[in-house]
């Protein structure tokens, strides 16, 4: 799974360009392999002007050639392609529950005061860990420095992942991980958590008072570091990411945001039966559209999604979250018997709401908050049930309104 850390959705690269890179590295071409080597002399330079030892660098880069197969990567992501009911019953599997439920057990003393220190909730830290890497059983086989290299090299994203591999350069002349020790994701993420080599800088910490801050074995740095990343990037403790929720009947779905005081008016009720909380502010979240599991979802719930952008991830990390606490299912049903968008529909939806003015950024099929908002004031305005859903009915509305 491509983690987190790159707090993302990843644009694809132009397919002329991806036929050709593939091509060539693939073939050992003498015009890659050339341009790879000056690539290689620019970081260099770089690198050491930022003080980096030459030593680090001949260690880093000994042998080093672009990977092909993470340009091919670059264009697959489970979270943006399953359905997100696929993506949640493989995410919050049995076993996955019940190891995570052993190992919440285990480590309680541990995240109750990683907890306490940070006020971030032991669901959400239990449940990137265990989407991340199986809690600690896959964290990935990938060179993070080649891996880096070569989307750095591709300019994949600009110059986000030539900033990471200067980070990761970094990591290892400070002597905080060992050149061979930086296996992760395709994507260079690392660790029990997955961090990318910027915010291992950033928000890594030593959570077991050893004097190092190792997320690869140590699994308290890890859950520590991870709640600090989480702090750091808003986390409002006491405030509930969100929860599933039953509609009344009538109900007005052009409402959509509130305090829980203001839902609760509305009708609104938990799914599980257990009242709203008595503050805070949500807003509604059609994850399928309204005929299928409806939540309310906070500012702690964004907060997960700076972890990755999705809102099947975010959503699989809260629910595997509540599982591991004693949460039941999600109780609605999911409309998988109803027909679905192929992925060239989703583009041409995107593109269609662009083409009305809304900014739902790159037309790549992936269907992110942008694209749920800006469909939802198209439905809103002409008409239709304002919930966000690409149907094949929304698509035919969408190619009749100009």
């Amino acid at each position: 799974m491509l983690t987190v850390f790159i707090s993302r959705i990843l644009l694809p690269l132009p397919f002329v360009v991806l036929f050709f890179l593939l091509n060539g590295i693939a073939k050992g071409q003498e015009t890659p392999s050339a341009d790879f080597g000056r690539f290689l002399s620019e970081i260099r330079t770089e690198a050491r002007q930022r003080g980096v030892k030459p030593a680090t660098l001949d260690a880093a880069f000994q042998g080093l050639t672009p990977d092909r197969a993470v340009v091919a990567l670059t264009e697959r992501q489970s979270e943006f392609v399953k359905p997100i009911w696929d993506y949640l019953e493989s995410a919050v599997a049995p076993s996955r529950i019940d190891r995570g439920s052993k190992l919440l057990a285990a480590h309680a003393a541990r995240i109750t005061a990683v907890e306490k220190r940070y006020g971030v909730d032991r669901g959400v830290i239990f449940g990137i860990w265990g989407m991340e890497t199986s809690y600690g059983a896959v964290t990935g086989d990938k060179d993070v420095i080649r891996s880096l290299a070569t989307l750095a090299f591709i300019e994949y994203r600009g110059a986000f992942f030539r900033n990471e591999l200067m980070s990761a350069l970094d990591i290892i002349d400070r002597g905080e991980a060992a050149r061979q020790s930086l296996r992760g994701s395709w994507a260079g993420a690392m660790g029990q958590t997955q961090f990318m080599p910027s915010n291992f800088r950033t928000y890594a910490v030593d959570g077991d008072g050893d004097g190092r801050r190792d997320i690869w074995t140590n699994v308290p740095d890890a859950l520590a570091s991870t709640a600090n990343y989480l702090r750091g990037h808003g986390w409002q403790p006491g405030l509930p990411w969100g929860m599933e929720v039953a509609l009344p009947q009538g109900f007005d779905h052009r409402a959509r945001t509130g305090t829980f005081a203001e839902w609760s008016k509305r009708g609104l009720r938990r799914a599980d039966g257990k009242p709203l909380p008595a503050s805070g502010e949500a807003r509604l979240f059609y994850p399928a559209g309204a005929t299928g599991p409806v939540f309310l979802v906070t500012a702690n719930y964004d907060v997960i999604k700076r972890y990755n952008s999705s809102d099947a991830y975010a959503l699989a990390v809260a629910h595997l979250g509540d599982r591991l606490k004693g949460g039941g299912p999600i109780r609605g049903e999911w409309p998988s018997d109803e027909p679905q968008l192929a992925q060239a529909d989703r583009v041409e939806v995107q593109k269609r709401l662009a083409s009305l003015g809304y900014d739902v950024g790159e037309p790549d099929g992936r269907i992110g908050s942008r694209t749920r908002e800006a469909l939802r004031d198209f439905q809103e305005k002409r008409g239709h049930l304002p919930d966000g859903w690409p149907t094949p009915k929304m698509l035919q509305a969408l190619r009749a309104s100009r």
